[in-house]
């Protein structure tokens, strides 16, 4: 296990190749059992990516797409800085459609388009421009990520069992991680953290992801079955919970992996606090509410391909239905954490003094 950290930690989840002008990323869907690296050279291989969940989480998909721009403006044909601009616009088109409800994807495909349409420069001097921007959005991830480790930790007593939903550690992000990202700073400080590790179905994102980072950082973790979590939080096992966002309305509600609105529902019906950590990209101000996030609903297979012992669980008709994310109402928030602080309700208040003025409240 020891070679397979090490060469974990020798490159980003997601980052870009200077040598080969490609994109690397960990493809996610062969971990726990294998750890390999992918490389890309066009922007329809990064939407690919995206969509079938090479790369996943909010900021590293967002970290993708930008790079995905990259792609597009060191390999375009293009002369002239307009068919640049063309080129990089229809990318774009094709990235945004990959993954809807990543609120981080669209937030890094319009940050680039803005640099580089207020930019003056000859199409030479454009290209570098992009692939600047987005290693630029990289390397702020992991600094954002680093600082709100730091102002989460504090919510974390020693000694605590915390329950963690999906995975929000370094191979959601560019590195470190959001919510994960905490409990390691929580551990990492010295503090004795236990972790109950949601599955989550139906990728097992938590299973197979969170438990294997958990096992390189040497925090004690048990895997839990989505289900069992109200009956830790009943019998008063628990202390804190955790979880991260993939969009945040700017009244607080959140969009997260499904199951977490079950395991906030019941979180707070035995007062367990409850901690969403997202970075402000995250968050969409111009959405007044939850119910106006739009939901990724994915494949019946997800669901239905499940097999025990060699054999098929469901019926071979079976149909099912299968939401990607649910959304978490306010009400049901602790606090919200970020890199500009730790925000407390009045949400709609405070989460816009937060963004607008990068402070905690």
């Amino acid at each position: 296990m020891r070679a397979f950290f090490d060469v974990w930690f020798e490159m980003r989840t997601v980052e870009w190749d200077d040598a080969s002008g490609q994109v690397r990323m960990i493809d996610q869907r062969l971990l726990p059992s294998e750890l390999k690296i992918v490389s890309y050279t066009d922007y329809h291989q990064v939407a690919s990516a995206i969509r079938d969940m090479v790369v996943r989480g909010a900021p590293a998909i967002g970290a993708a797409a930008a790079y995905g721009l990259a792609l597009t403006a060191s390999r375009s044909p293009s002369i002239s800085r307009n068919e640049l601009l063309a080129d990089l616009e229809r990318s774009a088109g094709e990235l945004r459609a990959a993954r809807p409800t990543a609120v981080n994807l669209n937030w890094a495909l319009n940050r680039i388009l803005s640099v580089a349409t207020a930019s003056d420069t000859q199409a030479h001097e454009l290209r570098e421009l992009v692939i600047r921007e987005a290693k630029q959005i990289a390397d702020e991830d992991v600094a954002i990520n680093h600082q709100m480790a730091r102002n989460g930790a504090v919510l974390i007593q020693d000694g605590d069992t915390v329950i963690h939903h999906c995975n929000t550690g370094a191979l959601a992000t560019v590195d470190w991680g959001t919510a994960l990202g905490v409990i390691r700073m929580a551990h990492e400080q010295g503090k004795r953290v236990h972790v109950l590790v949601d599955e989550t179905r139906p990728r097992l994102q938590g299973a197979r992801l969170t438990a294997w980072e958990l096992e390189q950082y040497k925090i004690p973790y048990e895997i839990i079955s989505d289900g069992a979590a109200g009956f830790f939080l009943r019998s008063g096992q628990v202390q804190r919970v955790f979880f991260g966002g993939d969009r945040m309305a700017a009244n607080g509600d959140v969009a997260n992996k499904i199951g977490t609105y079950m395991l906030a529902l019941a979180a707070n019906d035995n007062h367990v606090p409850v901690y969403c950590v997202v970075p402000t990209s995250t968050i969409d101000l111009s959405l007044e509410h939850g119910g106006l996030i739009p939901i990724e609903e994915r494949s019946a297979r997800e669901v239905l391909d499940i097999q025990v012992g060699g054999h098929a669980v469901t019926p071979s008709g079976a149909s099912a239905r299968n939401p990607a994310f649910d959304v978490n109402p306010n009400r049901l928030l602790t606090a919200i954490v970020t890199e500009k602080g730790v925000v407390y309700p009045p949400y709609t208040e405070n989460i816009w003094k937060s963004v607008s003025e990068g402070a905690a409240h």
